[in-house]
């Protein structure tokens, strides 16, 4: 008999939310990460329960998530960082995301022919996003090269933003609009516009306005998280508000308020940076929200494996995960004086985690259910099943070799800091 009370569901995930952060510690050393253990959670309430997840909390709480993600992520990319390795990051990010896109949606015109046009842009544009968190040992690990932790961080932190346009524009055209008609490409882009003078208005003000009170001592203990907090919602829903992109609104959002916060703002009592106090809140914030979603993924997104083609599905999840993102990475960094097998790490460290999975929650509870739907969006579920195993089994042991050959070799681009 299936669980009748969706408040015990709740429960059993708070529940669960304590066990894992008592152990994680030790499931860390066993490559045991927070979205294998969120997704199979699940899986299972999915499973047992009598009723599936209500489709506008789940909606909801998908862009919520998003849009602190958005934020935090682009907050979180500091200008020197931009500065010191602007070439390389523009690289990925200018020229080899666009390609990975392309490359996925010939691929999967190709290989799902039946799914259509704009569900394999959307299917292409969902997995051309990186997660950092997937590959923490690797990003956070201090035996790979500085440099090479900061372009795989940057790279994640700004092309979940870049890649979201795309993604809600696929949505809406395979929702029935006139994708090719001026009027539908006009609003996209007046949307776009919207979004982001939203985005700078408000995160540069609200920056600004916390950094001096922050100088002036104005704000109560502990309340300048809060305060950060609050800025992604105003952004996002504000710019809904006025018909504009409340994911580009919060994604621009961050980088302006990273940039009039760190301008004006000095150090903390604690000693701590102002600006990692700022975004404490919204960093454990969006952890915790990350969770549910990847809960939610496992209830409602691995329920549609089994509208998955026995071998096309897995079949573009192995391209998407080593080809379609390693030849583009292999092609702009080609006279970046990198070595070839940092070029191979860089490639292989692109995991597919939490805004693919929110991309496809607002693809499953925005369009029609169709068979061409859930094959898309069986698609996307099992290319991050699969990247939840494999980078996450794979990070901490390639990390450590890659760190003894940098230590054995010294090469001179990976090594050098500014």
């Amino acid at each position: 008999m299936g669980v009748p009370v969706p408040a015990l569901v709740i429960a059993v995930f708070g529940l669960v939310v304590v066990a894992y952060v008592s152990v994680s510690r030790r499931l860390e050393r066993w490559h045991i990460t927070a979205p294998i253990v969120f997704t199979l959670v699940g899986t299972v309430i999915g499973l047992v329960a009598a009723e599936p997840p209500e489709a506008a909390q789940v909606h909801r709480l998908a862009e919520l998530t998003l849009a602190l993600i958005l934020f935090r992520d682009a907050a979180q990319v500091r200008p020197r960082q931009l500065q010191s390795d602007a070439a390389v990051c523009a690289r990925l990010l200018l020229l080899g995301l666009p390609l990975t896109i392309l490359f996925g949606f010939v691929v999967a015109r190709l290989l799902m022919p039946g799914i259509g046009t704009w569900l394999a842009l959307l299917v292409a544009a969902a997995l051309a996003p990186t997660d950092a968190g997937l590959g923490a040992a690797t990003v956070l690990n201090p035996v790979v090269p500085v440099r090479i932790r900061r372009i795989l961080n940057v790279e994640s932190g700004l092309n979940d933003g870049l890649s979201t346009p795309v993604v809600l524009f696929a949505i809406a055209a395979a929702g029935g609009a006139e994708a090719g008609s001026a009027g539908t490409f006009g609003a996209a882009v007046a949307e776009l516009a919207v979004g982001v003078l939203v985005g700078v208005l408000v995160g540069a003000g609200c920056g600004r306005l916390l950094s001096s009170a922050q100088r002036l001592a104005h704000i109560g203990s502990g309340l300048l998280s809060v305060g950060t907090l609050a800025v992604p919602l105003a952004c996002y829903y504000g710019a809904i508000a006025i018909h504009g992109n409340g994911f580009v609104a919060a994604f621009v959002a961050g980088i302006a308020f990273a940039a009039a916060f760190l301008a004006a703002a000095t150090p903390t009592p604690s000693g701590r940076p102002a600006d990692e106090q700022a975004l404490e809140f919204a960093e454990w914030t969006s952890t915790a929200l990350g969770y549910a979603v990847w809960a939610l993924f496992g209830a409602v997104g691995v329920a549609r494996l089994g509208t998955v083609d026995a071998w096309r599905g897995p079949a573009f999840a192995f391209l998407s995960l080593t080809a379609l993102r390693m030849i583009p990475v292999a092609l702009v960094l080609v006279g970046s004086r990198l070595r070839s097998l940092t070029v191979l790490y860089i490639g292989w460290f692109g995991p597919r985690g939490l805004a693919s999975v929110v991309f496809a929650l607002i693809a499953v509870e925005t369009l029609l259910a169709t068979p061409e739907l859930e094959a898309a969006i069986g698609t996307v579920t099992i290319t991050v099943l699969l990247s939840v195993v494999l980078h996450g089994v794979t990070a901490g042991p390639w990390a450590r070799n890659y760190g003894r050959w940098v230590t054995r070799t010294g090469p001179a681009e990976e090594l050098r800091l500014g």
